[in-house]
């Protein structure tokens, strides 16, 4: 098995990808070694010390360090942890636990129903995907009075441009398509 890597806009945070599934549908974000217990490749790569973070996506996974830990220390141990689990044929999620998909939870009904799932569409469409590639997720929260509440996952949650990415590029993209998007805002 070969595993690539590739950088991130999020310094502390390195994309891995194994080249075969990691979750059929939906993500999983690990932000502490304690949530990981349902997901035995979480379990592994929290194993190597430095990791803080891991984000399961479609086709990677995303590891996110301490500050303190440097990535060509830890690297090694991370490939070998992702090699081991896949070696393993134990699923990366429990049987039974459920990925999320997309965060989209929370349901649009309603005055704003309409407008909730104009911007679930815009999200997923054009927003998830782009995040994807840096390795991360989006996930809606909520609409209230004009502001939308997203939730940035994986290698975008504290990553130093992600209130960039939030105000000028997702705020943008929805203000164009959906007149009453007066702002977007993080929730933690």
């Amino acid at each position: 098995m070969f595993i690539q890597t590739e950088t991130t806009p999020n310094p502390a945070t390195l994309k891995f990808l194994p080249g075969d599934t990691v979750l059929a549908t939906g993500t999983a974000d690990f932000p502490q070694a304690e949530a990981a217990a349902d997901s035995p490749l979480a379990r592994r790569v929290f194993a190597v010390p430095g990791v803080t973070g891991v984000f399961l996506g479609s086709d990677f996974v995303t590891v996110t360090k301490a500050d303190a830990a440097h990535w060509d220390q830890i690297k090694p141990s991370i490939l070998g942890a992702i090699m081991d689990h896949y070696q393993s044929g134990e699923p990366a999620l429990a049987q039974g636990q459920a990925a999320a998909a997309g965060g989209h939870a929370v349901t649009g009904d309603g005055p704003d129903a309409e407008i909730v799932g104009q911007i679930k569409e815009l999200l997923d469409t054009r927003v998830r995907p782009a995040v994807a590639q840096d390795g991360g997720d989006i996930t809606f929260h909520g609409f209230d009075r004009g502001v939308v509440y997203l939730h940035m996952q994986g290698a975008c949650a504290g990553c130093p441009s992600s209130t960039l990415t939030l105000k000028m590029g997702i705020e943008n993209l929805l203000r164009h398509y959906i007149p009453e998007v007066v702002e977007v805002r993080p929730v933690a």
